[in-house]
């Protein structure tokens, strides 16, 4: 299938590694034109090197911004070419107990999971309007309605997130352009990796077991029994930012392998 992606330019946050990066290689793959963004010129040197090595001919560049900074992000922002596809991805998770959760860490979470996102849509959504097209998306979690009393800090800007894209897709009414949310459930980039590898040293059992014990105790309702692969969560992404799915617009799409139990 053509997903009509050809000559569209794409800027995705967080995409040196994990869901971002997977978005960035399928878009690559599409034909689009890409710029990823990490916090370090090195980081996102690399994964411009890693990304022209996996697709052959990929239009693709990077700027280096931290999402916590805002002065940094301004900053990014004058240095952005026209974009025809957002994707806020940049995101910050950590488990901790509620009541040991302080407000810089409350006010943390809100400046890199949502303002990340206001803050780009701010200056690239009029322009989309103007020209009558364009698509922009945020990288939600299922924790925005099935919250983790492990670390409600995270789950509180997931749903922030789904009232921002929600408020947007209003304002894109009868246009070209059109504001969605995804909501992955558990996937396994780079960090959950990292993690799942932690605990298994430390409880000396293997990886496997890790998975099977997280998603009987803690993810029990999932229905797909395993994490995501960051694959699977950019082939979804890479349709909802297509031509071919402009009947979508102010949704939730959620991606969590069945785990939220309601229908709608």
């Amino acid at each position: 299938m053509d997903l009509q992606l050809r000559n569209k330019t794409a800027f995705i946050s967080g995409s040196t590694a994990g869901i971002g990066f997977a978005i960035a290689q399928s878009l690559l793959q599409e034909g689009a034109k890409v710029v990823i963004n990490g916090r370090s010129e090195e980081g996102v040197a690399t994964a411009v090197k890693e990304l022209q090595q996996l697709v052959k001919d990929a239009d693709v560049s990077g700027l280096a911004a931290d999402f916590s900074n805002a002065e940094e992000v301004s900053a990014l922002i004058e240095q952005l070419p026209d974009i025809d596809i957002l994707v806020n991805n940049a995101g910050i998770f950590e488990p901790k107990p509620f009541e040991e959760i302080p407000d810089e860490d409350w006010f943390r979470f809100f400046e890199v999971n949502v303002m990340s996102g206001i803050r780009l849509s701010r200056n690239i959504f009029p322009k989309m309007l103007a020209k009558n097209w364009g698509r922009i998306i945020f990288i939600s979690s299922e924790s925005a309605v099935f919250i983790p009393d492990e670390m409600i800090h995270y789950g509180m800007t997931k749903t922030a997130q789904l009232a921002v894209s929600r408020g947007l897709a209003e304002l894109s009414k009868g246009t070209g352009v059109t504001v969605n949310a995804i909501l992955p459930g558990p996937t396994k980039s780079k960090g959950v990796g990292t993690f799942i590898e932690d605990l298994a040293r430390a409880g000396s059992i293997s990886t496997d077991e890790v998975e099977a014990d997280f998603f009987k105790n803690l993810r029990p309702t999932s229905l797909l029994q395993r994490f995501a692969s960051v694959e699977e969560i950019a082939n979804i992404v890479t349709y909802y930012v297509s031509p071919l799915a402009s009947a979508t617009n102010g949704a939730a799409i959620r991606a969590e392998g069945g785990l939220v139990r309601s229908i709608l």
